[in-house]
């Protein structure tokens, strides 16, 4: 009978201790998911973002390959994903909600991912109201480059959808975190060349990619790092009160 009930003292103590916890949700699409080992080392910045902060914060990285602000909405897939309105309803007043999205909003051609820009906007628009409706904390982020560069320029793929995060942040007064910009000064500063090392360049005979690979959307362990510290300059920058919780 002890034993249960020192069991049973345990678990309350640990279940407070969670509750005391500040909670930090990533939902977003492949450049911030957390990845399988098969596919490594493709690496999203949600994974080692995890490691700036103290004990007092958990995060939560929610992240999943190709979805946009309208499929991340979909109930749970088949791979047992978290849907959003499990997010919503798991959210507690004082948690953030990092909001990353736009890489596949912009594919217009696959009607159950792509958005228009409007649409894009709406639902920006209807993720902040709810997550402020628990009173907890949204953060925006605009998508981060694609290596995409022509005469040692930088091209612009994302087209005005992080105008449209922008937008969004100003009217809702919205913290947020202009990922898209940063993205571009730190390629600009690697160069062409240099800037392979971030992203997914494999060479032939790894254990993952026999036959190579060359990508580049998605992270490399390095780039990942990187990516996730330009976040964390981020939080910083907007004096969040999560930002006194970092290491």
């Amino acid at each position: 009978m002890n034993k249960i009930f020192l069991l049973l003292i345990l678990t309350a103590l640990a279940s407070s201790f969670s509750l005391d916890k500040t909670r930090v949700y990533i939902i977003g699409d492949s450049t911030a998911a957390d990845k399988k080992a098969n596919v490594f080392p493709e690496t999203g910045w949600g994974t080692p973002f995890k490691q700036f902060f103290n004990a007092d914060v958990e995060v939560i990285n929610l992240a999943i390959n190709g979805r946009s602000t309208k499929s991340f909405r979909k109930p749970n897939d088949s791979l047992g994903h978290t849907s959003w309105p499990q997010v919503l309803n798991d959210l507690r007043a004082g948690d953030y909600v990092l909001i990353q999205f736009g890489h596949n909003d912009q594919k217009v051609d696959r009607p159950t991912v792509g958005t228009s820009l409007q649409e894009y906007e709406q639902n920006l628009i209807q993720y902040v109201k709810e997550v402020r409706a628990k009173k907890a904390n949204p953060i925006l982020l605009t998508s981060i480059v694609r290596r995409q560069f022509e005469d040692d320029q930088l091209v612009d793929t994302h087209g005005q959808y992080p105008d449209r995060v922008r937008s969004v942040a100003r009217t809702l007064g919205v913290p947020m975190i202009d990922m898209e910009k940063k993205t571009r000064k730190l390629l600009m500063e690697y160069g062409e060349e240099s800037s392979k090392n971030l992203f997914l360049h494999v060479p032939h005979h790894h254990p993952n990619y026999p036959n190579g690979n060359i990508d580049d959307t998605h992270l490399n362990e390095r780039g990942a790092l990187v990516i996730a510290q330009l976040v964390v300059e981020g939080i910083k920058e907007q004096s969040l009160t999560l930002a006194q919780k970092m290491k």
